[in-house]
């Protein structure tokens, strides 16, 4: 069986029954695979001597110690035993903090063998109160209550590598260790390997059985890093054999476009995001536009980037191709991405269909709307602007003439593809902000038509890793650069008590005739409780600044809870520059373009993410004057919302402060967040892995994608026979919950 198989239910262990299982099933171990799957966090090398002397250069101590004397100190409940041991080398004291059965266990003059961390002195002894013992001659592992013969809780032989596990729901690590070890020696055997042969022996990796073994009890260092390398390149490889499997799926017979008996292959390299690069550099040379996207570049003022020149011609290749584009575009904000997105729209329009263009939000997609129809009405393209807060009238009359064929684009929120939403000939659907768009929201964008082009597009940069991982069956274009005249933004970090410097500086550039973002983490106050109740909310502090800061200067309020109509009225007033001074939310991270707001001021700046920080500081810079982006921070008291400390969002405001490049920026966020809450990983499934990391394993991770893609070429079908442990697996065990299979 398949480790993924091993669904019996935990209790199936010898030993495990009843309210010992009670622990485990709260924990979500409800069966053999959860438990073996339940994979160490550490391990514990007490293969290797070290003395009490040495106790500043390793982070434990391993020794064998003679027990001297028992002494106590405080009183009552208080009262804690403190025992006196000694090796070759030196003296110690063990500080039994609620472990007074200790004093039967540890007996004076009696030799143990000693495991401990954080020695340290402390009233003129070298003392440790995390210790474990055991007695010598004693190594045959846990006892019947999972501790060691000392009572101490080694559970396991002296001079072995010990696990230690993530635990919760009152589970001890003893309990685990005694259980893994049991299932083991029940199941283990029978676990089948998952990888081809080849890649075994070309690696020289452990099969699936010894590994599984070896990542909870190896048998030395070697081993265990051994085992690490083949279960870290086994969740890698099958998570790229199930992104390759859903662009084949995508370049099948059947997905393409035009009628074709030949099996279309899978290219069998991953896209190259440094090679994509040159690709717009030299695509500025021989990109060829269709007559009426030539049409709409010859009424822009400027000039295109040639990232957005390559963007384009890489888009043109796509939809000229056999099968449907599947293609995600990356941009720093402000890199004119949109303008790509119309482009591309008037090639879906051309070849005799339409497009749709997607925002996450009202104000994003109105702001879409309104541009395209200033840029592509006068060029005869029909459009249509649809949400869920059109009238029922007006909608009845939209979606007629939208599968009539009368409306060539259609722009709007997700409610482009609600159930009732039908096309007339749909060739082209566009993401915007695609984080923000779960895997089911997806498939239901490419439902709407008969397999159309798919292009998202992203103004949060993804770092390659997970451009490999979770857009790993997509093409990727890259603009990396700016429309000339932009100039970088100046950042400045600012402490809270210093703010009417930032007020200051603000009231200057609003005397120049410049217009200012306030951004707050909170509507109101009453979001506020417990130790978050100090940070101040955006409702409060527009009514601060428009009467006490700014009252010569008219401010205004927006947030996600006003009305539509509202927030549509604000936004329009703002950009007309009749309103100097917006009071806001994160609700204006994306496509908010006022060029004449030089000013952002993100207060409680450490409550933000890297990402957010970095959409709302390209809320300004919009336009040709220097624009100006003012973290106002506060040592928060107790915890962060999200769990972070204070060296987190310390690292998020230096980066800020060092560095505009979105990607550098997503590069670092990644590395201070890890890959679990980045870019919407969590609503694709994808990175529910084990023990791999896209960062840390990062050259595994291509090893694995040119492994899988490779394989997937050759034999689509995983009908040979080296292969066939590889469909065996996708049929009977998916991994990931078999997402894209």
């Amino acid at each position: 069986m398949f480790l993924r198989e091993l669904d019996q239910p935990i209790t199936s262990i010898n030993g495990l029954k009843d309210k010992k299982a009670e622990p485990f099933i709260k924990a979500g171990l409800c069966t053999v695979a959860d438990l073996l799957g339940h994979y160490p966090r550490d391990w514990e090398d007490r293969s290797r001597s070290v003395p009490l002397k040495d106790f500043s250069r390793f982070p434990a101590i391993c020794t064998v110690i003679t027990v001297l004397a028992h002494d106590w100190i405080g009183f009552g409940r208080m009262r804690t035993l403190k025992v006196h041991v000694e090796d070759d080398t030196g003296r110690a004291v063990l500080v039994c903090f609620n472990r007074p059965w200790l004093e039967k266990q540890l007996v004076v003059g009696n030799r143990y063998q000693l495991w401990g961390r954080h020695f340290h002195y402390k009233y003129g002894e070298l003392q440790c109160s995390e210790f474990e013992t055991e007695p010598l001659g004693v190594g045959s592992g846990p006892t019947e209550d999972g501790a060691a013969a000392s009572g101490t809780g080694s559970s396991g032989r002296s001079g072995s590598i010990i696990p230690v596990y993530p635990l919760s729901a009152g589970l001890t690590v003893n309990q685990v260790r005694r259980f893994v070890k049991q299932a083991l020696i029940q199941y283990g055997a029978s676990i089948e390997e998952e990888l081809p042969q080849a890649i075994i022996e070309r690696d020289g990796l452990l099969p699936k059985s010894q590994a599984v073994r070896a990542i909870h009890f190896p048998a030395s260092m070697a081993e265990l890093n051994l085992a690490q390398k083949t279960l870290v390149y086994g969740e890698l490889f099958y998570l790229e054999v199930i992104i390759g499997r859903r662009a084949l799926e995508r370049r099948r017979p059947g997905a393409t476009k035009t009628t074709s008996a030949a099996q279309v292959p899978l290219q069998g390299k991953a896209p190259d995001l440094d090679k994509n690069l040159i690709n717009n550099a030299l695509a500025v040379n021989d990109a060829s536009f269709t007559p009426l996207q030539q049409r709409l570049i010859e009424r822009l003022p400027f000039s295109l980037t040639a990232g957005q020149t390559g963007a384009i011609a890489e888009i043109n290749s796509d939809m000229d191709s056999p099968w449907p584009m599947a293609r995600l575009l990356q941009g720093d904000v402000g890199s004119g991405k949109t303008l790509v997105s119309f482009l591309a729209a008037l090639k879906a329009v051309e070849s005799g269909g339409q497009a749709a263009i997607m925002a996450p939000t009202e104000l994003l997609a109105r702001q879409h709307a309104e541009n395209a129809a200033r840029l592509l009405e006068p060029i005869g393209i029909r459009l249509s602007f649809l949400t869920g807060n059109i009238k029922a009238a007006g909608r009845k009359e939209l979606l007629k003439r939208l599968a009539a064929g009368e409306i060539d684009i259609a722009l709007g929120t997700h409610a482009l593809f609600s159930q009732d939403v039908v096309y007339h000939d749909l060739r082209l659907a566009v993401v915007d902000e695609q984080h923000r768009f779960g895997v089911t929201q997806r498939s239901l964008i490419m439902a709407k038509g008969d397999h159309p082009g798919l292009l998202m597009m992203s103004a949060t940069p993804i770092p390659r890793t997970l451009a490999l991982t979770v857009f790993g069956d997509l093409d990727v274009s890259l603009i990396r650069d700016l429309p000339p005249g932009r100039k970088p933004i100046k950042t400045h970090l600012a402490k809270e008590a210093n703010e009417d410097k930032v007020y200051g500086f603000v009231r200057k550039e609003l005397a120049a005739g410049r217009q200012a973002y306030f951004v707050y983490p909170l509507i109101e106050a009453s979001e506020a409780g417990g130790r978050t109740a100090d940070l101040k909310d955006a409702e409060s502090m527009a009514d601060r600044l428009a009467r006490e800061v700014f009252p010569q200067y008219k401010t205004a309020l927006v947030h996600s809870r006003l009305d539509e109509e509202e927030k549509r009225q604000t936004m329009d007033a703002f950009r007309r520059g009749e309103i100097r001074l917006l009071v806001a939310t994160s609700v204006v991270e994306v496509g908010v373009d006022v060029p004449n707001a030089t000013c952002m001021v993100i207060e409680h700046a450490e409550r933000f993410g890297l990402s957010a920080l970095h959409q709302l500081r390209g809320r300004v810079g919009r336009g040709e004057q220097q624009s100006y982006c003012f973290l106002v921070y506060s040592d928060p008291e107790g915890p962060l919302p999200t769990g972070e400390n204070i060296e987190d969002w310390q690292a998020r405001l230096k980066v800020m402060l060092e560095s505009n490049d979105g990607f550098v920026i997503a590069e670092e966020d990644l590395k201070i967040r890890g890959p679990g809450q980045i870019a919407g990983i969590e609503q694709s499934g994808y990175l529910s892995l084990g023990l791999a990391n896209p960062i840390r394993d990062a050259a595994e991770l291509e090893r694995a994608r040119a492994d899988a893609f490779a394989i997937l070429e050759a034999d689509p079908g995983l009908l040979r026979p080296e292969n066939r442990c590889i469909a065996e697996v996708l049929e009977r065990a998916a991994p990931f919950g078999g997402v894209g299979v």
